[in-house]
């Protein structure tokens, strides 16, 4: 026998043959610390972006008077035509307002890189990961958390407008108001997390900026926001059918003109045929799934160990 079997042999009897001597200390409470280690820099870091956004109030308010620009003056521009007959019966800016609430939670996430953009050119990113946190993707939970709740702050400032402007939505509070927010929260962390993966890919903010203005408002006119899908052209159609915005809008606005809606409500028909509810919500939780792994993926690629 060698020295070194011997000691070992020495070792298990000394401890009554018991292997669990050999494992790890891993229980619950090593658990339980790591778990409040994780939480609490993924709260840190939320109300550090949190700060950093009332400190800049001027974007919060210019983020809510641009949706409120377009519901103006697409109103004004539309109010005497004849269009009733591809609005449902509704004025043009009763239509368009559904449009505009998505169009403002969709704005605020296209947005949420520029924070981590910022990081990156002063120098404050390069700390962050490599500072003994627990995790690097709580930089990216904080950022969604952020976002959400600014871009719902948004949302609810103008739905207030528009129902003072005398638009009516009426909701029923203890089953719309929460599929509405389930639709937000779907698109806003999906446009979140394809934000955050520009701004870990591109090289700057101003080339941030540019795919920003790029993408904004070819997506907006490429959904049912403006006008109905029938009313385009097929090769319009296409893009509209794929566009994620094209779901939650119509969902919205179906929620603002029928009292009840099921799974099996058929919200749109689009060229893939009739779209009920339940296929919505496979098609959201879908894309916020694919982009919330590359994103997660790309920062395990680039800053995990």
């Amino acid at each position: 026998m060698s020295n070194n079997q011997y000691k070992m042999s020495r070792y298990l009897q000394k401890n009554n043959n018991n292997f669990s001597a050999l494992q790890p200390d891993f229980n619950c409470k090593t658990l339980n610390k790591q778990l409040f280690g994780y939480l609490q820099e993924t709260y840190v870091l939320t109300v550090r972006l949190i700060k950093q956004s009332l400190r800049r109030p001027s974007l919060l308010i210019t983020s809510i008077i641009q949706p409120l620009l377009w519901l103006i003056i697409f109103s004004a521009l539309f109010q005497h035509a004849p269009i009733q007959n591809f609005t449902q019966g509704q004025t043009y800016s009763e239509f368009i307002s559904s449009g505009i609430i998505v169009f403002t939670g969709f704005t605020a996430s296209l947005n949420s890189g520029l924070p981590i953009m910022f990081d990156r050119e002063f120098g404050f990113f390069n700390r962050i990961i490599s500072s003994s946190i627990y995790s690097r993707y709580s930089i990216l939970i904080s950022s969604s958390i952020h976002i959400i709740i600014s871009s719902f702050i948004q949302i609810g400032v103008i739905t207030w407008i528009i129902n003072n402007l005398g638009q009516s939505i009426q909701l029923q509070l203890s089953t719309h108001i929460l599929k509405i927010l389930l639709i937000l929260f779907l698109l806003s962390n999906t446009i979140t997390s394809l934000s955050l993966i520009l701004a870990f890919i591109l090289p700057g903010h101003i080339e941030l900026l540019a795919c920003i203005l790029i993408i904004n408002l070819p997506l907006l006119f490429c959904s049912t926001a403006l006008a109905p899908m029938h009313f385009m052209p097929s090769w319009l159609q296409i893009i509209a059918s794929i566009n994620p915005l094209t779901y939650a809008i119509e969902t919205i606005r179906y929620i603002f003109l029928n009292q009840y809606i099921s799974s099996t409500s058929i919200i749109a028909n689009t060229i893939w045929g009739p779209i009920n509810f339940e296929h919505i919500l496979i098609i959201l939780i879908g894309t916020n799934l694919i982009t919330v792994f590359l994103g997660h993926k790309l920062i395990a690629n680039k800053f995990e160990d």
